[in-house]
């Protein structure tokens, strides 16, 4: 087991707060919550009668040097997202372990730049941690022990309209529908757009749903560690209807208003005051590929309420697995240091189907 303490950064915000006192209860007095707002860290530690310790910390403040705040830290957790990867760097150069719960593709691809540097420092670096990606990197590692052989991966998210989202979570989503970007289809790149090429699925529980391209980044990453040539991510709400909205509204192109500042800042504020559906999450693979020479269909699924606390308990469980084992130096996404589906089955409130062949 490591020595030092934890660094939420963002600790007391809709993920953050969930991981700092997850771990605070596990190591009282070893996790500082840490944020531009130090009276919200402040009003943590009170809650949890000081298991939390407060800090104040700009990591937006290009003056900032964050090596005179990681004495005494083993691992610094990541709960936002950064312009850049300065503080990254400033970490991974005192040797400290990095947990970034981003879900902002083309940061992770600029942290993976980080292995050389993370090997020499003996700092462990986790990306895709969260839900998605996270859970869904984790499904697909799992259909890969399964079958002999993947040809195909299709993921599908599905989120609850009546779920808490924070400011951040939404704005990523904003800036994302009317993204352009490229998947691997049989090992060649092809260019798509968010919330086009609809595709049906069947979710337990739930019922069939259409889902629509989305720039999740475990599309770019599972190629990578997985060596699938064709990787698709899809996204849905629980209301089918609010999810064929956002086509329509996509295909009509409303939605290009979202490039305006005044337009995203009004959305935000709509859909945060919104409460209606559910706050079930459902995360499901398709994989097609081969066992024992035979074409095979896998479906495992993962689900629960909570988007927020959930991905919360999944980065909690990769500080604690990091901090308490043994592993090696480097940058690694969450599928290529922990077994599957022991890893899915130990997050409380979260429930794995392993699927069925078909």
């Amino acid at each position: 087991m490591k020595t030092g303490k934890f660094l939420v950064v963002g600790g007391y915000g809709y993920v953050g707060q969930t991981i700092s006192t997850v771990l605070a209860n596990q190591f009282p007095g070893q996790v500082v919550a840490a944020g531009r707002n130090f009276r919200k860290a402040e009003k943590l530690s009170q809650e949890t009668n000081g298991k939390v310790l407060p800090l104040a910390l700009d990591i937006f403040d290009p003056e900032v040097k964050i090596e005179k705040v990681l004495e005494g830290i083993s691992q610094v957790i990541m709960c936002l997202d950064q312009p850049d990867t300065r503080v990254v760097e400033q970490i991974i150069r005192k040797g400290v372990d990095y947990i970034d719960i981003t879900a902002v593709n083309s940061f992770l691809t600029r942290i993976e730049d980080f292995t050389s540097l993370a090997r020499a420092s003996g700092s462990s670096v986790v990306l895709s941690v969260g839900l998605e990606p996270g859970l869904t990197n984790l499904l697909a590692a799992y259909a890969a022990t399964v079958l002999d052989t993947i040809q195909h991966l299709d993921i599908f998210v599905m989120l609850g309209m009546g779920d808490a989202h924070g400011d951040a979570a939404i704005r990523w989503t904003l800036d994302n529908v009317n993204a352009e970007f490229t998947v691997l289809e049989n090992g060649s790149e092809r260019l798509v757009h968010s919330f086009e090429d609809g595709l049906r699925t069947k979710l337990p529980g739930i019922g069939e749903r259409t889902a629509y391209r989305f720039n999740f980044p475990d599309q770019h990453s599972l190629p990578k560690t997985l060596g699938i040539n064709s990787v698709s991510s899809r996204l849905c709400f629980d209301l089918e209807i609010v999810t064929k909205a956002f086509a329509a509204l996509k295909q009509t192109g409303v939605l290009r208003v979202l490039r305006h500042r005044w337009a995203k800042g009004f959305f935000i504020k709509i859909l945060k005051g919104l409460r209606f559906g559910s706050d079930q999450f459902a995360l499901k693979v398709e994989a097609t590929g081969r066992k024992n020479g035979n074409e095979i269909k896998l479906g495992p699924t993962a689900y629960g309420v909570n988007e927020a606390h959930a991905t919360g308990l999944v980065a909690a469980q990769v500080a604690h697995r990091l901090y308490s084992g043994i592993h090696p130096a480097g940058v690694f996404h969450i599928e290529q240091l922990f077994e599957p589906q022991e890893f899915i089955r130990s997050i409380n409130g979260i429930t794995f189907l392993p699927g069925i062949d078909q």
